[in-house]
């Protein structure tokens, strides 16, 4: 009986490593990661709307009817990114994640300087050099100083009601995420 009992002890315990170290393998050995899902809707450097039904919707929307969204890729080996619209929405929402999709960087029209979008994204040394630059955007803009070299942008916009959905669309259409 003895030895029954030891074995079916083991053999729960083995289950559970087993399934705990699958479970935190799953997003290292995924190809379909939401990086991937993202290049499926478009280019770097360019906001893609994200629909509400699909895999990416998924990934990215959190599921949640009330918010229109568009995301970004980038990559900064190329240089600094800037996100910008001259419009604004009621209430925004940027969220910035690196390529493996951990939110490294969030900010909304609460908490920004202003109520217009303008966010620089850069690694530590691009910051050195736009510090040095003395260009005036430098100076409005938020800096999102990141030692990351791929990522993306999540950019969320709130449709109170319907008569706002316009307003919101516009928004979304008019952010750009180019080169700095």
């Amino acid at each position: 009986m003895g030895k029954l009992l030891y074995a079916l002890i083991a053999g729960i315990v083995g289950a559970g490593i087993v399934h705990i170290a699958t479970l935190l393998l799953i997003p290292t050995v995924s190809d379909i990661d939401t990086w991937t899902r993202l290049s499926n809707l478009g280019t770097l450097n360019a906001f893609h709307r994200v629909e509400h039904v699909g895999e990416t919707a998924i990934s990215i929307r959190a599921l949640d009817p009330t918010f229109e969204v568009a995301a970004c890729r980038f990559d900064l080996n190329d240089g600094p990114v800037q996100v910008i619209s001259d419009l604004s929405a009621p209430f925004w929402s940027l969220s910035i994640y690196n390529r493996r999709g951990e939110n490294i960087f969030s900010i909304n029209d609460r908490t920004a300087n202003e109520p217009n979008l303008d966010v620089i994204i850069a690694t530590p040394r691009q910051v050195v050099e736009l510090r040095k630059s003395l260009a005036p955007e430098v100076d409005t803009a938020i800096i999102a100083e990141n030692d990351i070299d791929e990522g993306f942008v999540v950019l969320r916009a709130f449709v109170e009601d319907a008569s706002l959905m316009p307003t919101v669309l516009r928004f979304l259409e008019s952010a750009s995420c180019d080169l700095y």
